[in-house]
């Protein structure tokens, strides 16, 4: 048996690339925007299929940063997000100079908690200070708690940014992750469930803000035949080479979701015989989960250590959760509303491999690990 590396979300060539990439070559559009996006933006749009309209970026972060532009958060603005998150959901606030607000997560999807939510903006309002924007977010693929965030949202009418950078192919009550929010983001960074290697999305009912959003990503040049610019502007465009990758990868988007989820059934039937690990699963059949990541809870985080050491030393690649944005040193100072849900699923949780690409061979050796560590 081989003892290859088994990284824990690993891109994977879908073989229709080439093409794509040898045709931007010969046409020298090889430079941002082209032919390609347009086309890629058209294939995600004719995905959505609800009057969606989608903006080619560079980087799922890039799309983030622009949604608070396009959403008017300046200096001194507070933004609540999710604690329990990468820091790519919680960095463009401070491009902004504006106050991120983090909120605790609750034990059922791991994502924000509706009541925790609540209490952050009347507790905000009654500091004199609104926010201006919700940033929740769509956690290793499971939906957040649509209806009762976007129900707290509407009523002290505030605007939320759909972070669904994990989240493609996921869906609550049937309707697609990313077409929730006032405006909803998707990365295709290299371990996402497809890649253009680096690149996002922004995700609006509107053609005006997708119009609106591409002048941003282009520097802010005026419509004029002279180099002009009346408001900031910023290199975010996608390129058409990597536009051409993810027309692509595209191709194979829904064979890459059921993957996700027979190595998701993979594990279940591994851990439901064991009590002293919990494998994260829908909350109920409203969600539904891409589950770009497998993961699981254990009964200590000195459990959870020695687990994924044992990975490692079986050349195979295991990861903590994410670390909540209100323990990181860069956001510490900023206030936080919940307990401690998102700590404990740091402390306790660990990431398993799960890429499209697992084979039988890897799953054998996945689940040796397993079952030796809980013999």
């Amino acid at each position: 048996m081989s003892n290859k590396r088994i990284y824990l979300s690993l891109s994977e060539g879908s073989g229709f690339e080439q093409e794509y990439i040898q045709n931007a070559l010969m046409s020298n559009w090889i430079t941002s925007g082209g032919p390609y996006v347009d086309q890629f933006e058209n294939k995600l749009q004719d995905y959505f299929d609800n009057g969606s309209y989608v903006a080619a970026l560079n980087s799922g972060t890039s799309a983030i940063h622009l949604a608070l532009v396009l959403l008017g958060v300046e200096s001194g603005d507070e933004v609540i997000c999710q604690s329990m998150t990468f820091s790519a959901s919680a960095n463009p606030i401070l491009y902004q100079n504006a106050i991120p607000v983090f909120v605790d997560s609750e034990p059922e999807t791991w994502n924000i908690c509706p009541q925790n939510l609540e209490d952050a903006i009347k507790d905000r309002i009654q500091k004199g200070k609104k926010p201006k924007a919700i940033i929740a977010v769509h956690l290793y693929g499971m939906p957040y708690k649509v209806d009762e965030i976007h129900s707290v949202a509407d009523r002290y009418g505030i605007p939320i940014i759909e972070d669904s950078a994990e989240a493609l192919g996921s869906s609550y009550k049937q309707k697609k992750c990313g077409t929730f929010g006032s405006l909803g983001i998707l990365s295709f960074n290299g371990n996402k469930i497809i890649t253009t290697s680096s690149g996002g999305v922004i995700i609006s009912n509107s053609k005006e803000i997708k119009e609106k959003a591409i002048f941003f990503a282009t520097q802010s040049k005026d419509p004029v035949t002279h180099y002009q610019h009346s408001e900031i502007g910023y290199n975010y465009r996608m390129s058409n080479i990597c536009a051409g990758i993810g027309l692509g990868q595209i191709k194979v988007l829904e064979d890459n979701i059921k993957s996700r989820r027979e190595n998701h059934f993979f594990y279940r039937e591994i851990f439901k015989e064991i009590k002293k690990a919990a494998l994260f699963d829908n909350f109920n059949d409203d969600f539904f989960s891409n589950y770009w990541l497998n993961t699981i809870l254990l009964e200590t985080k000195e459990d959870r250590e020695i687990l994924r050491l044992a990975f490692d030393e079986s050349n195979i690649e295991c990861r903590p959760l994410w670390k909540p944005m209100h323990l990181q040193p860069i956001f510490e100072k900023y206030p936080y509303y919940g307990s401690n849900v998102a700590e404990t699923l740091f402390e306790k949780g660990l990431c398993l491999p799960s890429g499209s690409n697992l084979t039988n061979e890897d799953k054998t050796r996945i689940k040796k690990v397993i079952f030796n560590f809980f013999k």
